[in-house]
């Protein structure tokens, strides 16, 4: 075991795919590079049955880089969603409200395209010109940014829905200047929970379209923003009409 385990350590994210689809199967092998590896890796194992045919059969290495890619997984998920979680509540103790996981529809060069952002906030206000819709993308590895990061449809697509546009970067994973310039960044520092703005975003002034105002109609916002410290701010804005 000892001698397999750099090649189980090379092994990437096509190979826990094959491991996930070969423990749910009848184990038909594919015959192909993949599975070669993973063979060579230890993860699978050639089952000769007394008929003639051979079927592969996940081997308790390979269930053990299963159970890593599934723990690593859910610590990085919850990561995501704390700090999902901070900017949300940050969103409404500045007086906004403030919702999570929206599928809103905006139209990219002429095709709908769903945009889902991490969170999507407004102001507090009765005053559409002054509504100041906000996106924030929340991203904990550097792996799931860098990813994002090739996707110039999805920002395309929250620069119509909104009229700033922040990444929110934990601590460590990227520089601000590896994100593109139409969008702002925010660093959720370690030690003291800070979310650190390193680049401000752009600001545009633009009106939600209907299809946003039907999406947050049906939506229920982040709880917080009725509280009093909230309305204390936007009392102490002197805002016409903010209630």
């Amino acid at each position: 075991m000892t001698a397999q385990a750099p090649a189980v350590q090379a092994l990437g994210a096509v190979h826990r795919r094959r491991l996930r689809a070969m423990w749910r199967s009848a184990g038909w092998p594919c015959q192909d590079m993949v599975e070669v590896e993973l063979l060579a890796a230890g993860c699978l194992e050639r089952v000769r049955h007394a008929t003639g045919h051979e079927t592969l059969r996940v081997t308790d290495a390979g269930l053990a880089v299963l159970a890593d890619a599934v723990s690593r997984h859910r610590a990085a998920r919850n990561a995501h969603e704390a700090l999902v979680e901070r900017v949300a509540c940050e969103m409404t103790r500045a007086g906004r409200i403030a919702w999570r996981g929206l599928a809103l529809r905006a139209k990219v060069e002429e095709r709908w395209t769903l945009a889902m952002p991490d969170v999507f906030s407004i102001r507090h206000t009765t005053v559409e010109e002054w509504l100041e819709p906000v996106v924030h993308e929340v991203k904990v590895r550097r792996a799931d940014l860098l990813c994002d990061l090739k996707r110039a449809g999805k920002r395309a697509a929250y620069l119509q829905l909104a009229g700033e546009c922040w990444y929110v970067i934990r601590e460590g994973i990227a520089e601000p200047q590896e994100i593109p310039a139409e969008c702002g960044v925010l660093v959720a520092r370690e030690d003291d929970g800070r979310l650190d703005a390193a680049r401000p975003a752009p600001r545009r002034a633009m009106r939600l379209p209907f299809a946003a105002w039907m999406a947050l109609a049906r939506a229920t916002p982040v709880e917080g923003w009725r509280h009093d410290e909230s309305q204390a701010l936007l009392g102490a804005a002197g805002e016409p009409g903010g209630a």
